[in-house]
């Protein structure tokens, strides 16, 4: 009798509590539907006109998709994206990672100065981070062209060179995010329980054994987290092929926010630019989703 009571007080209590639920949901979701859905719908609306300038705008269907899918200039853009996510990405991780296990064995002192010096470039617009690097790679006067001068190697023109181009982007990209890597990744480091590594102790694994048994498994959400991340932003990345390279030389550093950003500049045709960006919104998430699939994330059983 006692459980029936229970049970029917349970039942009659579920309904509050969902409404409830709803009722602190609801500033979440009218903040989403203003600057998520309704943009999205807008410029999907947009994409599938002939808008412009100078004309009335006119239904044209997927011809902008077309456009765009087709333009050489696009598929450029994207491959430039990816080279530099892959230029970026890998080489930050790595750095991140050896950041991240240098400061959990520092002492509390030394590794509170440590964080603070690794997260200061992340404060650092990439405005300004461009700028400082354009006086790094320049042709005259350069640091970098000064050091090297040093040991009597001939000036390299670093923005201008189709083969350093890339890198010339690239390092500034990963001086920018490696602060907030590095801190995320030592916020996983510190959450893999001791005992972990007491019981491997206890079971004579070495330094290596222990990092491939219980670092890196335990530190795989976080892994998807930051690659998913990382990778977005990488291909998303604006201001330092604009300010650096301008995309250049030969479009080789042309990412797609900078196609996206001359097509609508350069080009009336403002559903077109539309199109691409939505193209990009729709390739970024299927890329989250197959590392999502390639890489299953495991719930903390602590």
């Amino acid at each position: 009798m006692a459980v029936e009571v229970v049970q029917q007080r349970n039942r009659t209590r579920a309904p509050k509590m969902n409404n409830e639920a709803y009722v602190f949901l609801l500033p979440a979701f009218a903040l989403l539907t203003v600057f998520v859905i309704i943009p999205i719908l807008y410029a999907a609306n947009i994409s599938v006109q002939d808008l412009n300038l100078y004309k009335k705008s006119a239904y044209v269907g997927f011809r902008n998709y077309y456009i765009i899918l087709t333009d050489p200039f696009f598929t450029q853009s994207l491959v430039a994206g990816l080279k530099f996510a892959v230029d970026v990405v890998p080489a930050m991780f790595i750095l991140a990672f050896l950041l991240a296990i240098i400061v959990k064995k520092m002492g509390k002192r030394s590794s509170s100065f440590a964080k603070s010096a690794i997260y200061v470039p992340t404060v650092i617009s990439g405005i300004i981070a461009s700028v400082i690097f354009m006086f790094i790679y320049s042709y005259q006067g350069g640091v970098l062209n000064y050091l090297i001068g040093i040991v009597g190697l001939d000036p390299v023109a670093w923005i201008n060179d189709t083969k350093t181009a890339m890198w010339s982007i690239a390092i500034p990209g990963i001086w920018l995010w490696l602060g907030t890597t590095t801190l995320i990744m030592l916020a996983g480091l510190n959450d893999i329980p001791l005992e972990y590594y007491e019981a491997a102790d206890m079971d004579g694994a070495n330094a290596w054994v222990k990092m491939w048994n219980i670092t890196i498994p335990s530190m795989r959400n976080v892994f998807i987290y930051l690659l998913i991340t990382s990778i977005n932003t990488a291909m998303q990345e604006f201001n330092i092929p604009f300010l650096v390279t301008e995309g250049g030389p030969l479009s080789l550093t042309t990412t797609p926010p900078l196609y996206i950003f001359n097509h609508f500049r350069h080009d009336p045709f403002l559903g077109q630019a539309i199109a691409a960006a939505l193209i990009m919104f729709v390739l970024l998430g299927t890329i989250s989703i197959v590392i999502f699939k390639l890489i299953n994330s495991q719930q903390s059983l602590d």
